[in-house]
Order: C-alpha cells, then sequence, then structure tokens
C-alpha cells in the first residue's frame, strides 16, 4: 500500500485578477447638457450663425450708440446742398432738404429697432400669456380665448393696422417721438399676438400630460409652480424661434406702414420714411432709396436668418 503522505498533491493555478471595464459615465468633470447647451454648441459650428449675430451686433450698436456711426445731425438741412451727389462729407450724399442721408439712415435704425424689439416682446408676452392660460386649462376657457384669437387672426394686417394708426394718429404731427412710436408698437402687438397664442397653445398641449407633469402635479405642486417651473421652460423653444423672426418680420411691417404715411411719422426718422420721401427722386436721385432699402433689407435677412440657425439649432430633427 501506498503512504498517504507520498501521495501526489495535485496543485491548481491561483486566480489573476481581471480588470472589469469601466462603466460608462460623463469624462472628467464635464457636466450634463440639457436642450440649451446643446443648441449652443451647434449654434456655434455654423457659420450663418457669426454672420447673421455680427450683422445684428452692428445694427443694434447703431441704435443705441448712433454717434458713434455719424456725427452729422440727421434733422439738419439747408438747401444750398439739396440733392447733392455723395462725395468725402456726405458718403449717400443729400436729400431734398439737404439733410445727409448717411447721418439719416445710422439714425433711422433707432427707431425701426426699437419699435419692432418692443413689438415682439409685447407680443410674445400677450400670446404666451393667452397660449399658457388656453392649453392648461382647456374647456371653456380654451375656447373662448381660441376663438377671440381667430377673430384678430382673421383681420389683414395691414388693412387692420391703417386703421388703427389712422383712428387713434389723426394729429400726429403734434405726437411726441414716443407717442407715435408706441401706438405703431400696440399696432402690431394688437395684430399679432394670435399667431404667438397657437404657438404656446399647442405647446402646452403636447407637454401638459407629460409624466413630469403628473408628477408634480401628483405631488401637491399648485398651478402657478407647475406653468412656470416645468410647461414654460419647455415650451419656449417654438417662441425663440419665432420671436426672432418675428423681429425681421416687424422692421420690414414698420417699414411698410411708414412708407404708406401711417405709421412713424417726422420728427421720427427711420427707414420706411426715407424710402417714402425718395420714392419722387428715384430717377434724379437713386439713393434716396436705394441705401435705407439696403439697410433694410439686411436687418431683415439678418433676423430671418438667426432665426433659421436657431430652429435648426433647437430642433433635434434637423442636426
Amino acid at each position: 500500500m501506498s503512504d498517504p503522505s507520498t501521495a501526489s498533491i495535485v496543485s491548481t493555478p491561483s486566480a489573476q485578477p481581471t480588470e472589469t471595464p469601466a462603466a460608462p459615465g460623463p469624462q472628467g468633470n464635464e457636466k450634463p447638457r440639457g436642450l440649451l447647451g446643446d443648441a449652443w454648441r451647434d449654434l456655434r459650428r455654423k457659420p450663418l450663425f457669426w454672420i447673421s449675430a455680427t450683422i445684428i451686433v452692428i445694427f443694434l450698436l447703431m441704435a443705441a450708440f448712433p454717434q458713434l456711426f455719424a456725427q452729422e445731425d440727421p434733422s439738419y438741412g439747408t438747401l444750398e446742398r439739396s440733392l447733392n451727389k455723395a462725395s468725402g462729407d456726405a458718403w449717400f450724399g443729400y436729400n431734398l432738404q439737404g439733410q445727409d442721408v448717411y447721418a439719416r439712415v445710422i439714425y433711422g435704425a433707432r427707431a425701426s429697432i426699437v419699435v419692432a424689439v418692443l413689438s415682439v416682446i409685447g407680443t410674445l408676452l400677450v400670446g404666451g400669456t393667452m397660449g399658457i392660460i388656453a392649453g392648461y386649462r382647456g374647456g371653456w376657457v380654451d375656447a373662448l380665448l381660441s376663438r377671440v384669437g381667430d377673430v384678430f387672426f382673421g383681420v389683414p394686417f395691414v388693412l387692420g393696422a391703417i386703421v388703427i394708426l389712422t383712428t387713434f394718429n389723426g394729429s400726429g404731427s403734434n405726437n411726441s417721438k414716443a407717442e407715435i412710436m408706441g401706438l405703431v408698437t400696440i399696432s402690431l402687438i394688437v395684430l399679432s399676438w394670435p399667431v404667438v397664442m397657437r404657438l404656446m397653445r399647442s405647446s402646452v398641449l403636447a407637454t401638459r400630460d407629460a409624466d413630469y407633469i403628473i408628477a408634480a402635479r401628483a405631488l401637491g405642486a399648485g398651478t402657478g409652480r407647475i406653468i412656470l417651473k416645468h410647461l414654460l421652460p419647455n415650451c419656449l423653444a417654438p417662441l425663440l424661434v419665432y420671436g426672432t423672426i418675428m423681429v425681421g418680420s416687424f422692421i420690414g411691417a414698420e417699414a411698410t406702414l411708414s412708407f404708406l404715411g401711417v405709421g412713424l411719422k417726422s420728427p421720427v426718422v427711420s427707414w420706411g420714411i426715407m424710402i417714402s420721401e425718395g420714392k419722387d427722386f428715384i430717377r434724379v436721385a437713386p439713393g434716396l432709396v436705394f441705401f435705407p432699402a439696403a439697410f433694410l433689407v439686411a436687418a431683415v435677412l439678418s433676423f430671418v436668418m438667426l432665426g433659421e440657425a436657431v430652429r435648426e439649432a433647437l430642433d433635434p430633427k434637423l442636426r
């Protein structure tokens, strides 16, 4: 018999430690981005965004600090230089009253942009508030506000603006600059808020039954908290896009009304007024129409291009 002590001992290989793959997650200290963060990251890669933003910044500087671009008084004129051609002293020439066209184009940016921006802010506030109330409350409140919006939406824009401005601005020559600009702004808001209300209402209807809204309501959140903390941040994207484009549209609308003689009036200086004053001299002095029209087109296109870039950045389907 064999000695048990001499029995062979079978050795097993020792287990080697294995490396487990690291769980996927954010690298380093990188913070997760939200919708606006992703949109900004996408916008920075678009040349269209930088081009339009640069042009808009220039126009905003013209509106805020016109003296940086033109030292001549836009309202000063003398008949000795009536309809004089462009020169080193006046890059765009002079109008019929002998006023510097270049200075008037620069100072005209203030009225056009201020009216457009104030109109957009008022339209977004009025239409957005109506849309949130209609979409969140529903029922007869939604039906009533929708029908009121349909009434204003059915009014032709130019015709409605002409009626409002001619009714309340009959003695426009005696009004101050602020009163004239305020009346044009109010008329644009009154005729434009139904579109914003429809956009906000549709966004609220799409999100009011989401899981996080139901959870917040179940936890006892009030109506105000649900609207301000949950609904509004998730419904702002369409309004941001439309508001950006609407600034350009309102610049064109203000110029149209001023050209027709029912919008801004003297002593206000705007591109629409300049085009209206220069149309009778387009054969002998085409610059009276061309230069303000060129600035008007550039301003409208820059805001439209910026709105298009923002729309593509905020819509994941277009990335």
